[in-house]
């Protein structure tokens, strides 16, 4: 079921409930491989995820409708680090379903 589209503020409010017990945070497949790529960890993607900000407006996939955010934050060693992710609907569970990472400068 594809999630409406929320503002920035309310994603990334969103996208932190998931962390919470009783919730979810899915890393995909293409996300895992890009992690482990940019020899970064989950909990490096995780830490941004908690606290990070939404800047640019979300973007809808024409494939599958869902509404696709990017956080921005720098992980703990410093660097900054960039997720896309999206929200799914499981039977009314809270879940972040992250599609990509990339790392900057």
């Amino acid at each position: 079921m594809t999630i409406k589209r929320l503002s920035r503020p309310e994603a990334a409010e969103l996208a932190r409930r998931c962390l919470q017990p009783g919730r979810r945070v899915i890393p995909g497949k293409h996300f895992r491989d890009e992690l482990e790529s940019e020899g970064l960890t989950l909990s490096d993607a995780l830490h941004v995820l908690k606290n990070g900000r939404i800047y640019d407006e979300p973007e809808q996939d024409i494939k599958t409708g869902d509404w696709k955010y990017r956080i921005e934050g720098k992980e703990v060693d410093g660097r900054t680090l960039k997720i896309v992710f999206c929200f799914k609907d499981f039977g009314g569970v809270d879940t972040a379903y992250l599609i990509t990472v990339f790392a900057g400068r």
